[in-house]
């Protein structure tokens, strides 16, 4: 039998015992991987042991696969109607509301983000998802197209089956939520794979999802590494469309195993190196509020991180001095925490790559102008780190860090910033701060992004699309938008009377 994780809270944020099963969920019940073997998973507080999970392998995807056809074939999909798809999924987020400090607590022991920040952005967000998509899933509807009296034609969007969802470690809830609510909505059954390093929160949502009442198999998560578990569910001849979140090189490996195996469809979300662009008529304070949310939120480990940050010379020395202040006063620490704004980076493997950035950044010559170091000695903590001083092809302006690192770039006019802004190979998301609205809505339409925020940052909602340009990714999440990703679209002509 599967074993389960139990933790005491005792902290400032939150005071509670907390409970999930360990094990892989698979067919409605927690089930030991094939192989018997587990995974540790760290505190990134600490670098200390938290637990064991399952880890799952090639053999448990097919076993959950095979879970997901059965529940699509006999109780989901096209058996079960709409409104009961959102009544479901009503309720699951209902669950989540009322247990959003437990989740907000999971989030911080297991991804290091700060308890506060979680209840307040993430957990909100996810419950806001959720009931979102539960108020699509009975107005999923065709159309009735006219051609001639002896013929009537419709249209039906019908869910595409077993669809596998790789998510990363960054936001596990969200991202969970992101990927099973249009699924779910649209009648899909669902093989997912949280990252290995946080997938406390998913196990907790596997509870609450067979508390909510899904027929067993209708949602299956599985606990396993990229390069065995992911690769199999990418590959998988009987998952029918594949959904991932995390890095362009990987969203490659993803596309290419879906094309070589069944050609599923896929949509990725990928990585950024996101310009944020402050104009000399910007207001100046709240470009500095908004510009740090921008780059620190989440420790920085945000695809949507504006990192690029670029200020216009009128301003660059004053919005520089403003701008290490605010950076200065951000408070480093245990993510539950009284008022801590920034905890650990999740993992010691992330740790390491963001100082090999910052290195890469002295090397090549640009000026740390504030940070660079670790921050404490135990832990994976790095303080809030600003580069100035650099030139385009330095890998700290070309490539995704990840992490608490800007890089501050001086630019002329609105021609000189919109070419730099867009001389990247991603296009996930952009700032743009200007009391002007005229140059802030004609530079939104010129920076090549998916998602353009105007004197603000980080600023989502569940209806609204958010997807990236180029290799930042294929399609988009939330809104109504991702429905058409998880539908396959049919036309059915009726012939009234007419004989040949």
């Amino acid at each position: 039998m599967p074993g389960s994780f139990s933790h005491h809270f005792d902290t400032p944020s939150y005071k509670g015992t907390v409970t999930i099963p360990t094990g892989l969920f698979i067919n409605g019940s927690f089930v030991d991987g094939s192989d018997k073997t587990t995974i540790d998973v760290l505190n990134p507080a600490t670098g200390n042991f938290l637990t064991k999970v399952s880890e799952a392998t090639p053999q448990d995807v097919d076993t959950a696969v095979k879970a997901a056809q059965d529940a699509f074939a006999t109780t989901w999909g096209l058996n079960a109607p709409g409104a009961k798809r959102g009544e479901l999924l009503y309720k699951l987020g209902t669950l989540m509301d009322a247990a959003r400090d437990e989740l907000s607590a999971l989030e911080a022991l297991d991804n290091g983000k700060t308890f506060n920040w979680a209840k307040t952005v993430d957990i909100d967000l996810s419950v806001a998802v959720v009931k979102y998509y539960a108020g699509w899933a009975d107005k999923i509807t065709g159309q009735t197209l006219e051609t001639d009296e002896r013929k009537l034609v419709y249209t039906r969007h019908e869910p595409i089956g077993v669809v596998g969802q790789i998510i990363p470690w960054n936001f596990p809830l969200l991202m969970f939520v992101w990927k099973i609510a249009p699924a779910l909505a649209t009648g899909n059954t669902i093989v997912l794979k949280p990252s290995e390093f946080t997938p406390l929160t998913a196990l907790r949502m596997c509870a609450m999802i067979q508390e909510a009442g899904f027929p067993p198999g209708v949602v299956n998560v599985i606990t396993g590494y990229g390069n065995t578990v992911g690769a199999a569910i990418s590959s998988h001849m009987d998952i029918l469309k594949i959904a991932f979140t995390g890095s362009t090189i990987v969203g490659r490996k993803i596309m290419e195993a879906a094309a070589k195996s069944n050609l599923k469809p896929v949509t990725l979300e990928l990585g950024g190196k996101s310009p944020n662009i402050i104009f000399n008529d910007a207001d100046l304070d709240n470009a500095v509020e908004w510009t740090a949310f921008g780059l620190y939120w989440n420790h920085g480990a945000a695809c949507c991180a504006g990192s690029r940050i670029f200020v216009q010379s009128g301003i660059y020395d004053k919005f520089l001095e403003k701008f290490t202040e605010k950076s200065k006063s951000i408070r480093i620490g245990d993510p539950f925490g009284k008022d801590i704004d920034q905890g650990p980076m999740s993992s010691e493997a992330q740790f390491n790559r963001i100082m090999g950035y910052i290195e890469s950044g002295k090397a090549d010559g640009a000026t740390v102008h504030m940070g660079g170091e670790r921050f404490g000695t135990e832990g994976y903590y790095i303080n809030p780190t600003i580069f100035t001083d650099t030139t385009p092809e330095m890998k700290i302006v070309k490539e995704e860090i990840f992490g608490p690192v800007g890089i501050i770039i001086k630019f002329e006019d609105e021609d000189d910033v919109v070419r730099q802004a867009n001389d990247t190979l991603y296009g996930l998301v952009a700032g743009v701060f200007s009391q002007d609205i005229d140059r802030a809505i004609r530079t939104a339409h010129r920076v090549q992004a998916g998602t353009i925020w105007v004197n603000c940052f980080h600023n989502f909602a569940p209806n609204i699309p958010f997807g990236g340009y180029r290799q930042s990714g294929i399609g988009r999440e939330m809104g109504e938008y991702a429905l058409h990703h998880y539908t396959n679209v049919k036309a059915v002509h009726v012939n009234i009377g007419h004989r040949m």
